[in-house]
């Protein structure tokens, strides 16, 4: 109960003074709206477009601002009590298969752990998908221990679910749950107690035992992980296309496109398609920048070492040294466990893997958040505990040898961390040396405070890096779409004193840049492009819906200079029709910056010409069109692209047809 206090005070401590994410608080602002943007995670009202995720988790986040207001600490809350769970979940995951010192220390690396702390302030996905990866872990464990298949259908049925949350970054922990499975499970024979009444269990089995006790059990937990992981994806398949929002990130509109290419691939490959934005490090105070600028902190690239670097937002302060440790501690103390029991072997051996995989991905991957690596955390402060618990053990002078070791090197990165040897340093120092001494002393009744003390030392540093950041109100959320305080104040009010009747708020260059006057005003948002410029909605479209009056104003977040490509959102058709038949109306709404706001043309009714066949062609300069056939023509004529319905013939010409 101790650690999990700690873990609740330092994740709900000042939860609201923690900067929020425009982006995907927009998503939970329109969803709250109408079960249709519920169910598609739509980022803006009108429900045109949709994150670029499974809505999953933002359900919850929609659940906590019905029950308590649109806030920030209700945007967040979902996000801390997921940390906070998984801190006891591990617990008991690891306590059923080790000592009670391990399953203690590994609670205590995860509740301490920076970089989780961080993550479950932010409201992003990542801690409550870390906490069903958790959570999968302890039914595959029941699982293998109980010998039943249900506990291993439902760990599969949880570990969908995580992929629902937080797509492929969830695969990072598949090969180390599968390991566990394949080496742990195997389903327990029914006893002759609980065999049907009068059945012959002498008559031989039609299949293989391994067939039956491993291979079926197995091959069906692989199909509920599928059936599961794709359920949502499956279901908007069932939704005719017109109907179906527009997911920010694909190539094509589909929900299938933007989870596994913009997701998947782009993200491994380095594919930058949101701008410079790895590794935000973002205090409580609003950013001053002006709209459309974003304030970012880079990552190291790509290197074995690249956890382990002294600054930026994944230093080793934050990840590393917990990671130092769980391979200096853990992976002996999973080979020391290998002639022990089997489950014990299984669980160690998958807990190894799943480090294993993490530590490669997130050192070679080109497109990294911080929050990422939620995806192997839990392995990380699992084998911390369990190598702390292993190297402190008395009777056993090479274990004692291991450990010093271990400390040695820790000690010495931790001053490399600390630039040299602060009093924090000479304090794990101290607690380190005890921990050996009493280990060397060889004597059982030394063992948990040897335990403590080799804690101390480990989670110093970390324990002092995420009081930093609970202190400063850091969070790992993105800062897409936000805006100067003052500036989206001007902006808000300008727009709701000028935009009359018209359905949409404004229309904006790109999809993501509206976010914070979304999550302000919750009124629809017209987007005239999706990621790298690609066009949502054309000059064509555009143009209709000023006809109609649903749109009058338009905001242009960034500027078309000659240096830049031709897939920019400023360089679109659409957005240069704007500047070129639009009246800038920045200082007139007291933005500091002129060519963001516009005032659209005003609309005008079409005027026709009447045809034999009363067909209805529009006049030259009608909308800015032409008398002739051709594109204009195919635009706004009956046969084009969103014609204008036919009203009424006059009384004249209906009495002349009826004769």
């Amino acid at each position: 109960m101790a650690v999990l206090a700690v873990a609740a005070a330092l994740r709900l401590i000042d939860l609201g003074a923690v900067a929020v994410d425009p982006f995907y608080d927009a998503a939970v602002r329109s969803m709250s709206l109408s079960l249709h943007n519920f169910f598609f995670g739509a980022f803006e009202p009108a429900g045109t477009v949709s994150i670029d995720k499974p809505p999953i988790d933002l359900w919850f986040q929609v659940a906590s601002v019905k029950l308590l207001g649109f806030n920030s600490t209700s945007l967040k809350l979902p996000e801390a009590l997921g940390g906070v769970l998984a801190v006891g979940l591990l617990y008991a995951a690891i306590r059923r298969v080790w000592d009670f010192r391990a399953a203690l220390g590994a609670a205590l690396a995860l509740a301490l752990m920076p970089i989780e702390t961080i993550t479950s302030r932010s409201d992003t996905m990542d801690a409550v998908m870390m906490a069903l990866l958790v959570g999968a872990l302890l039914l595959l464990i029941l699982a293998c221990q109980s010998g039943r298949t249900v506990w291993l259908l439902a760990a599969a049925a949880v570990l969908g679910v995580a992929f629902n949350v937080k797509l492929l970054e969830t695969v990072v922990a598949l090969p180390g749950l599968a390991t566990i499975a394949l080496l742990g499970f195997q389903r327990r024979a029914r006893t002759p107690e609980s065999a049907t009444p009068g059945e012959d269990e002498t008559r031989p089995k039609r299949t293989p035992a391994w067939l039956r006790t491993r291979a079926l059990p197995l091959a069906a937990a692989a199909l509920v992980y599928i059936a599961v992981s794709l359920s949502w994806l499956g279901a908007t398949l069932l939704t005719p296309a017109h109907e179906r929002p527009w997911a920010i990130g694909s190539t094509n509109g589909s929900a299938w496109n933007a989870a596994f290419v913009f997701n998947g691939l782009d993200r491994v490959n380095g594919r930058s398609l949101e701008g410079a934005q790895s590794g935000f490090e973002i205090s409580n105070h609003p950013p001053q920048a002006t709209l459309g600028e974003r304030e970012a902190i880079s990552i190291t690239p790509p290197s074995p070492t690249r956890l382990l670097e002294r600054v930026g937002p994944l230093s080793g302060e934050r990840l590393g040294i917990e990671a130092l440790i769980a391979l200096l501690l853990g992976l002996p103390a999973v080979l020391w466990a290998w002639r022990g029991p089997p489950l014990k072997r299984a669980v160690g051996i998958g807990l190894v893997v799943w480090l294993i995989t993490g530590l490669v991905l997130f050192s070679q991957m080109l497109r990294l958040h911080p929050r990422y690596t939620e995806g192997f955390t839990p392995a990380v402060a699992a084998l911390v505990g369990i190598g702390i618990a292993w190297a402190t053990q008395p009777r056993g002078r090479i274990r004692l040898a291991i450990f010093a070791l271990a400390m040695a090197i820790m000690l010495a990165y931790a001053a490399h961390l600390l630039y040299g040897t602060p009093a924090l340093w000479w304090a794990m120092l101290a607690c380190a040396l005890a921990a050996v001494l009493l280990t060397w002393f060889d004597r059982v009744d030394t063992g948990v405070a040897a335990v403590v003390l080799a804690l101390a030392a480990v989670l110093a540093v970390p324990a002092a890096a995420s009081v930093r950041a609970v202190e400063r109100h850091v969070s790992d959320a993105g800062n897409v779409g936000s805006m100067a305080p003052a500036e989206l104040r001007v902006l808000s009010a300008y727009l709701r004193a000028h935009r009359a009747d018209a359905k949409y708020e404004l229309a904006v260059d790109s999809a993501t840049k509206a976010s914070a006057l979304i999550v302000k005003d919750g009124l629809p948002v017209l987007m005239l492009t999706t990621y790298e410029g690609r066009p949502l909605t054309g000059v064509p479209e555009l143009r209709q819906a000023l006809a109609r009056g649903e749109v009058r104003y338009a905001l242009l977040t960034t500027f078309c200079t000659p240096y830049a490509r031709a897939t920019d959102a400023a360089c679109t058709p659409a957005a240069r029709w704007i500047r070129a038949h639009g009246t800038d109306v920045s200082r007139q709404a007291g933005l500091e910056r002129a060519g963001l706001l516009w005032r659209l043309p005003a609309r005008r009714a079409k005027r026709y010409r009447r045809t034999d066949e009363h067909i209805r062609i529009p006049l030259a300069g009608a909308h800015g069109g032409s008398a002739r056939g051709g594109q204009a023509g195919g635009r706004y004529g009956v046969h084009g692209r969103g014609a204008l319905p036919h009203p009424a013939l006059p009384r004249a010409d209906r009495r002349a047809r009826a004769h």
